[in-house]
């Protein structure tokens, strides 16, 4: 990919162009290149970038500028390049966002794609760009495809740590940007990546996780999340109880654990009339599991709403998608087509297996249908 320059110039002629620039906009240093080479010229001119930070020029100006600093250092070998980008990264990010976020986004992203598909300097990159996007409100600028993410950590040999660390600033750019269900997702595979050994020390990154699917009000299958191991680790603490209840308990094991927790709950940031809703409609879920019909009077008192509030919160369980259901007034009941399974281990299985025969021999039936009629018809 070729970066835009601020002047096209050797690289010697360049940085020399670049001390210029930035020490008439007052950086204190040196008009004249480094008697100690060209990584120490670089090191000096983002150093120098602070003029920018304080007095920021015009936008375009800032870019040009940037751009040929990033020309340079993307002939920088991988192996002496970690210093220079990471400390060109954390300056990038002090620019104004009032008036030069855009420009941050689009000056990473060219050094993001300037570099080496496999280069592991992308990686301080990605993890700037989320950290500048979370700043400035610009995510959807930058990638969060989760499974194009996990190419590039495999590519760039990242190793566990850093991993980690480029998920954990991922999901919190998600979470900044109210997008929960992909924080989720994420976060589910930061989580994944920790061992038996090392789970403990996961304690944080699980509580975000279980907080982050809690508050997902599209969230509604949860049963996975307690095999994950570091979940596992907090057997025993009152976020697993209450994960627990979301997981498989009803509407009134909720109400009784935040009479009991109410303070933890706020602790953890979650609304508990938000919590409320989600519980009505898992516990909506688990009746419908078991019924195929379910009639009003049963849904009020399941659910601790009256007559008036009922169809409002049909309404709200139909757009979920969770369920097919329908009203029949005249019965004062609600037929229930189909519905998701709060829990799938070995019991849906097996009522999948029965479904899938009877549907393997009703197809068969029909086939053989279609044979006789054909026979007789010749």
């Amino acid at each position: 990919m070729n970066v835009p320059a601020f002047i096209d110039l050797a690289e010697e002629n360049q940085i020399g162009e670049l001390r210029q620039y930035l020490k008439e906009k007052g950086a204190d240093i040196s008009a004249e290149n480094s008697e100690h080479g060209f990584l120490d010229d670089l090191r000096q001119v983002i150093g120098g970038l602070d003029s920018l930070i304080k007095d920021p020029p015009v936008e375009s100006e800032v870019e040009c500028v940037i751009n040929s600093l990033i020309s340079l250092l993307l002939v920088v070998p991988a192996d002496q390049g970690e210093s220079l980008v990471v400390a060109f990264c954390e300056k990038i990010a002090k620019l104004p966002s009032n008036t030069h976020g855009q420009t941050k986004i689009r000056v990473l992203n060219s050094f993001f794609h300037g570099m080496n598909e496999r280069s592991r300097l992308r990686y301080f990159v990605l993890c700037g760009l989320y950290k500048i996007s979370t700043q400035d409100g610009l995510l959807d600028y930058v990638s969060t495809d989760l499974n194009q993410i996990k190419v590039w950590m495999d590519e760039w040999e990242l190793g566990v740590q850093k991993s980690q660390n480029l998920l954990r600033t991922l999901h919190d750019a998600l979470i900044e940007s109210k997008q929960s269900e992909l924080a989720t997702r994420v976060m589910i595979e930061l989580l994944s990546t920790y061992t038996v050994e090392n789970a403990a020390s996961a304690w944080e990154d699980a509580h975000k996780c279980i907080v982050t699917s809690l508050k997902d009000q599209s969230m509604f299958l949860m049963d996975h999340l307690l095999t994950l191991k570091p979940v596992k680790f907090l057997e025993g603490e009152p976020i697993y109880k209450l994960l627990t209840i979301f997981v498989t308990g009803k509407l009134n094991d909720y109400v009784n654990f935040y009479q009991q927790n109410s303070a933890f709950i706020s602790s953890l940031g979650l609304s508990h009339e938000d919590c409320m809703h989600k519980m009505r409609v898992l516990t909506f879920m688990h009746i419908a599991e078991i019924n195929s019909e379910v009639s009003y009077e049963t849904i009020e008192q399941a659910m601790q709403i009256d007559e008036e509030q009922l169809e409002t919160f049909i309404i709200d369980v139909v757009r979920t998608k969770v369920m097919h259901i329908k009203l029949d007034q005249m019965n004062r009941r609600v037929v229930i087509s189909t519905t998701a399974h709060r829990t799938f281990s070995k019991p849906q299985w097996q009522q999948l297996g029965e479904k899938m025969e009877k549907w393997q021999r009703n197809l068969q039936l029909v086939r053989n249908n279609l044979q006789t009629l054909m026979t007789q018809q010749t």
